[in-house]
């Protein structure tokens, strides 16, 4: 868990004068509450601005205002010490808010009214990331790099929302960068793909990619370890399991916002898939002497699951209550009913020099085609076919009518790309690669011609 230092110009001294802050000198509860305030200030200060259409100019727009301890005119007085809170492209991020149904009143109230929570998990590459406590928002600490890549992505990204509101990608509500100290902490909303209130029974980050994807040992030490590629071809070679209607959303969303990822060569990003049991957790809350557990849970009020690949979500169905989760319904090879949450993350990833370097020294240890680093072409190719052919399946319909009319087609088209659907239940990893490798490599020279 992290502990920040918010250290500020009093207490900043060293030999040249002014001391560097870093990420791992910034005290959670100031960061917090700085960026509280300064979301408060923003939000607040944009509801006074007319309604218009987005213009190019508003994608560079950049608002600043400093909050002195003692207070001003326009900001209030804290103990937070002197700091100041930047807002990019204030315009354009109240139109992606506004298209995905979230009011003003309602940001507010579930960024700044209730104190942010900080995740014990953070991310790999240093981040730190905090909740709501609504469980709807994520907050992210990015690199100036990435802030830098989400500014010039922002034209793209509100010409694809514009065209298609059925996405996986992630939901950016807001970028801003609180400077305190000399140091620029940057910080980006989200949508919050996998809501605390609704137990994770499995977790994985999956990239399409075999080279070295499998959970470290300290991370299958936790709770609910976040698994990988390796590890789901071993525990679900059958993959999982979804009505043709929702495999088919799915999997056209999957390739839709692929090409969108390949068009500005974005590379080495992941789907994060929750998978919530529903019967085990039936099981967990019968078996209980207190009761309780998930019944209580809240309902994702934004950009769930289900509405990612549908556009509304679907109030009815067979999963009792778990339905008004925004989970997708499915089953595993079991025949467990379960409910999955995904999205794709990692997408401020752009295939620069550094990357092409990564790949290129890779590609001479392992097999060039099975690292995760690679042409954005290629990559978006080997992540639609990984989830649509050995993740995501589709179910046959069990009416006799529908199997005189297409179960048969569905059994042919599924045989050649979902081998380890048949595969025995005792198969082992290696022989779960190796189906998948030999899958792959029908489109190797595809993919080396692509970039």
């Amino acid at each position: 868990m992290f502990l920040l230092f918010f250290l500020f110009p009093s207490n900043l001294k060293g030999s040249s004068g002014v001391r560097k802050m870093t990420m791992t000198e910034t005290p959670s509860s100031a960061l917090k509450g700085a960026i509280q305030l300064g979301i408060t200030h923003t939000v607040g200060s944009l509801s006074q601005k007319a309604e218009r259409d987005v213009l190019m100019q508003d994608f560079y727009v950049v608002e600043s205002i400093f909050f002195p301890s003692e207070g001003s005119n326009l900001t209030p007085a804290h103990h937070h010490g002197d700091f100041r809170f930047k807002t990019y492209a204030p315009i354009a991020f109240r139109y992606f808010r506004e298209l995905f149904g979230i009011r003003p009143d309602d940001y507010l109230y579930s960024l700044c009214n209730d104190p942010l929570i900080e995740l014990s998990n953070p991310g790999a590459s240093g981040s730190i990331f905090y909740v709501t406590s609504d469980d709807e928002f994520i907050i992210k600490t990015v690199q100036h790099k990435e802030a830098e890549f989400l500014q010039k992505l922002l034209p793209g990204y509100f010409m694809n929302l514009n065209q298609n509101k059925r996405t996986l990608l992630p939901k950016f509500y807001g970028l801003y960068c609180v400077q305190a100290g000399g140091k620029n902490i940057r910080i980006v909303v989200m949508n919050n793909l996998l809501p605390r209130s609704v137990p994770m029974h499995l977790k994985y980050d999956l990239k399409g990619s075999t080279c070295k994807r499998r959970a470290s040992p300290k991370e299958r030490e936790k709770s609910v370890p976040t698994y990988k590629d390796l590890d789901f071809i071993q525990d679900m070679p059958e993959g999982i399991q979804l009505e043709p209607d929702n495999y088919n959303a799915l999997c056209k969303t999957i390739q839709r916002d692929c090409l969108l990822l390949q068009s500005f060569k974005i590379m080495d990003y992941s789907l994060l898939v929750g998978i919530h049991n529903t019967d085990q957790a039936s099981r967990e809350r019968s078996g209980a002497v207190e009761g309780g557990g998930s019944e209580g849970a809240q309902k994702a009020l934004y950009s769930t699951a289900m509405e990612s690949i549908q556009g509304e979500a679907k109030g009815k169905g067979t999963l009792e209550t778990e339905d008004q989760w925004g989970g997708i319904p499915a089953r595993n090879s079991k025949g467990e009913r379960i409910l999955i949450y995904i999205g794709i993350i990692d997408i401020l990833q752009s295939y620069r020099f550094i990357k092409k370097i990564e790949h290129s020294w890779k590609a001479l240890v392992h097999d060039g085609d099975t690292v995760s680093v690679h042409h954005p072409g290629f990559y978006a190719e080997r992540f639609q076919r990984f989830m649509c052919s050995t993740v995501f399946k589709k179910t046959l319909k069990s009416s006799p009518s529908k199997k005189s009319r297409s179960g048969c087609s569905s059994v042919v088209r599924r045989h050649p790309m979902g081998s380890s659907a048949s595969a025995p239940s005792g198969q082992t990893v290696a022989d779960a690669r190796l189906m998948y490798r030999t899958h792959l490599s029908q489109t190797d020279s595809e993919g080396e011609s692509g970039e």
